[in-house]
């Protein structure tokens, strides 16, 4: 019997994605739940598992193709064994490694990048199956070759430059922050906080946070907490448009920006007004980490309702963040700078972040934009006001 594998739903406003790699090719035996096929997104990068036991039919998708969400890419008989493997003495052309024939293992997609970095696949070690090159191998090896020294004669500025055709997930990234620009009137507010009373309370409480939790009490969990007190005071932000329709949401689920080495991804962290600093913290870490490892699932972006990005990890001193649709809203934080600020008639030094607060104008008004803004800084100045909501 044959079984479908579709595309998942990554998120509620993602239509398409790109077939980024083929783990497994036809005649293979998997198992319910292995790995299948990776796909990519502007959201994230994950793979799709088998549904079933069986042997993998065939595949309906090229590597580097966009297909839309719900289209079936694969199918798996599953009334064959699994555990069947090609008789040793006479291989497959698909199953035999690739040393017996001297040809070299590896996709579509891998082949055109090898091509475009100028990378020699033969010399290039395949991590897949039966050494197979995929196309992390070649960028890996790409990334070993030595830069070429400096021209002792005059070249051709065609000779001096490199084209690298964009990744399915970037090219994805690219339309929908276009997209973002176009449907959106995107406007952006800013204000500036002093983490000196943060700072304190996690020195004076880190030690203890961490022995009971086992993770430190990061920045991040005091600006989700924040962000959640002045949606609930402005609850325009926390909304949506829908036609004609204004769809104010009542529960809030936070999107955390992470970003990887494919690009920045934005998984929610669920019912956040209902958890603890602890939680929130441990939920942000445990998100980051599967991010990280490649292994966010689409239900780790469903229903997001307004989103947070921190560039200052990069060192960023200000930006204007791009809304994330359908949110309306979406708040920036930058880098953490000591500087000169005036306090109580005098000249003092303080730990001072930028903040930014991109909105989408057609539903906020600019005095609402600010007053979401400053009741952030008001709580994170003072967080002690987040734990007896005043």
């Amino acid at each position: 019997m044959s079984v479908n594998i579709e595309v998942p739903k990554i998120g509620e406003s993602v239509a398409t994605v790109f077939v980024a790699q083929w783990l497994r090719q036809p005649g293979d035996a998997v198992k319910a739940g292995d790995p299948v096929v990776e796909v990519d997104s502007d959201k994230a990068s994950m793979e799709v598992p088998s549904p079933v036991d069986g042997v993998l039919m065939e595949t309906l998708a090229e590597e580097g193709e966009e297909v839309a969400v719900g289209v079936v890419i694969a199918r798996i008989d599953d009334s064959a064994a699994p555990a069947v493997a090609a008789p040793t003495e006479s291989p497959s052309v698909d199953e035999a490694p690739p040393a017996d024939t001297g040809a070299v293992r590896a996709g579509p997609a891998a082949r055109q990048l090898a091509n475009q970095q100028g990378v020699d696949l033969n010399a290039v070690e395949g991590s897949g199956k039966h050494g197979r090159v995929l196309s992390d191998d070649v960028r890996k090896a790409a990334s070993q070759v030595p830069s070429t020294p400096a021209p002792t004669a005059p070249v051709s500025n065609e000779a001096r430059t490199k084209r690298v055709a964009m990744s399915p997930m970037r090219r994805t990234i690219a339309r929908r922050l276009v997209e973002a620009q176009q449907t959106a009137a995107m406007l952006t507010t800013f204000n500036e906080v002093d983490l000196s009373a943060v700072i304190a309370l996690r020195k004076q409480y880190q030690e203890q946070f961490v022995g009971r939790y086992g993770i430190k009490l990061g920045f991040m969990s005091f600006f989700v907490k924040a962000a959640i007190d002045a949606l609930k005071a402005h609850p325009a932000v926390n909304a949506e448009i829908d036609g004609k329709d204004i769809v104010y949401k009542r529960y809030y689920n936070i999107g955390v920006a992470v970003s990887t080495k494919k690009g920045l991804t934005v998984p929610v962290v669920r019912d956040a007004d209902l958890l603890s600093f602890a939680e929130t913290e441990q939920a942000i870490t445990n998100l980051a980490i599967k991010a990280r490892d490649g292994k966010l699932v689409p239900s780790d972006f469903k229903d997001g309702t307004f989103t947070i990005s921190n560039g200052g990890v990069f060192g960023s001193l200000n930006s204007t963040p791009i809304l994330n649709p359908p949110q309306v809203g979406i708040l920036g934080m930058h880098s953490i700078q000591t500087r000169p600020v005036a306090r109580n008639g005098e000249i003092v030094l303080r730990p001072m972040m930028n903040l930014a607060l991109s909105y989408d104008h057609r539903i906020i008004d600019g005095r609402e934009a600010v007053g979401f803004l400053v009741r952030i800084k008001q709580l994170v100045e003072a967080p002690e006001r987040m734990l007896i909501e005043v």
